[in-house]
């Protein structure tokens, strides 16, 4: 198992807007094909940052998900175009973690 942390930057005073999108749009789309979004925040010293955190159980499982979502014409023709509008690509950042032993158990 690992987790995706994906920390975003918007565009100049969209967070609100991105938040709302991602609560009432994105996050229902993708949990819809199967991911499972453990968690997503704003950045409390950045009014223009946001953080979400999805897991998987391998690579393969997260390739599997990413062509769900990803690939599908939903994505593609009405929720891409408005991610792209809403965020600056080039600052995001993905980072994969693997949890340590201690937090496996929980």
């Amino acid at each position: 198992m690992f987790y995706e942390l994906r920390r975003y930057q918007t565009r100049p005073g969209r967070r609100d807007e991105w938040v709302r999108y991602m609560e009432e749009v994105v996050i229902p789309f993708q949990t819809s094909k199967g991911m499972t979004v453990t968690a997503s925040f704003i950045d409390e010293e950045d009014p223009d940052g946001y953080v979400w955190i999805r897991r998987f159980d391998d690579e393969a499982h997260r390739e599997e998900l990413y062509a769900a979502v990803y690939e599908s014409d939903r994505w593609r023709d009405g929720i891409r175009p408005a991610v792209q509008e809403l965020l600056i690509p080039e600052k995001s950042v993905i980072t994969r973690a693997v949890p340590t032993a201690l937090s496996a158990l929980r």
